[in-house]
């Protein structure tokens, strides 16, 4: 917005960083102006006329420099975020209610009203584009993951009409749809966390791999052969396209069909580690991930529900006696994120003999 004239300091534009920070710290620097441009020149928005000893400094960077008046524009401020964005819309205790935390998928947003905000939702999306200029689509969650292929109902809020989106996530990208497959953004870290574990030439078996994230992580970053299994025809076909765009062909291979029956026909004893990121069914596919593995053993990344780790490893390590193994090691323990209240995503990374 054009606030009328003002004091600037006018210099090449050569110089204009160094200026601007030397500005900076002689406490002169008016940071609610945007610095304008005037052909070769910058003029940047000051506080008050230089004292002759701040002239001298400053003439020490650029001797042309000049003090001027001109018109300058205010610095376009953005709230911090999403309560600085409604405090003058919502009610207090609605302003207490607000999600602290909300998944971004891309350029979609995706946020839990709680139901005193539910009628507030196209504010609430539009203050959160407001906050976040890279979403252009929001969504509220309509209830909880559920089903075979692990989707959750969602409700649109507002921005564009649309469910499928690209991810890029520590140099990898990810094409997804939020409706129709399992994506949880806030498992980056600990995608990573596996994928720098995994050995050169080792094998892999991703039960339950969805679009990609697991794979394609570890295959960017090692060469080891991924058998990526999802029994969900979008996640599959989106898989496969992941696949192709991070340009993991010859390490990848993508498989439709239930993870049990695949392991049992095709990939019994190849794997030098299998992941099971599948947590509200990891439990009872032990016993394939058991079968995946080599005679000679191998490593099992674990995920599961609970609120207590030493159930999660006691009923894991009955569940890999009972598929006729034994867990050598507990090598990693931890608590991924929190679902609900009291209750985490935990991992385990077990080593089986």
């Amino acid at each position: 917005m054009t606030i009328g004239e003002g004091l600037g300091v006018k210099v090449n534009k050569d110089r204009g960083e160094e200026l601007r920070k030397l500005l900076l710290k002689l406490g002169l620097l008016n940071k609610e102006l945007r610095i304008e441009k005037e052909g070769y020149y910058l003029i940047i928005p000051i506080l008050r006329e230089p004292s002759p000893a701040e002239l001298a400094s400053l003439h020490k960077v650029d001797p042309n420099m000049e003090v001027v008046r001109t018109v300058f524009k205010e610095v376009e401020r953005r709230p911090r975020d999403l309560a600085e964005a409604l405090g003058d819309v919502l009610e207090p205790n609605l302003l207490a209610a607000l999600p602290r935390s909300f998944d971004i998928v891309g350029d979609i947003a995706i946020i839990e009203l709680p139901p005193e905000l539910v009628e507030y939702g196209e504010i609430v999306a539009k203050a959160l584009m407001t906050v976040h200029r890279n979403v252009r689509a929001v969504y509220s969650k309509g209830g909880a993951v559920e089903g075979e292929f692990r989707v959750r109902p969602l409700r649109h809020l507002g921005g564009e009409r649309r469910t499928l989106t690209v991810h890029r996530e520590h140099g990898c990208v990810f094409k997804v749809d939020i409706s129709k497959v399992y994506f949880s953004p806030r498992l980056a870290n600990e995608r990573l966390r596996v994928a720098n574990l995994v050995r050169h030439e080792e094998v892999v078996v991703d039960m339950f791999s969805g679009v990609g994230p697991f794979a394609i992580h570890i295959a960017r970053r090692r060469k080891a052969k991924v058998y990526a299994i999802d029994i969900n025809p979008t996640a599959y076909s989106l898989l496969v396209e992941n696949v192709r765009l991070n340009k993991v062909e010859e390490l990848v291979e993508p498989i439709h069909g239930d993870a049990a029956q695949v392991v049992t026909t095709k990939l019994r004893g190849i794997a030098d580690r299998v992941i099971m990121n599948h947590p509200s069914q990891a439990e009872r596919f032990i016993p394939y991930a058991c079968k995946a593995l080599k005679d000679e053993g191998g490593v099992i990344h674990y995920y599961v529900f609970a609120r207590d780790l030493e159930e999660v490893k006691e009923r894991f390590s009955r569940g890999v006696e009972a598929a006729g193994r034994r867990v050598l090691d507990i090598t990693y323990e931890g608590y991924v994120r929190e679902v609900a209240p009291r209750l985490w995503q935990v991992a385990l990374d077990a080593l089986i003999i």
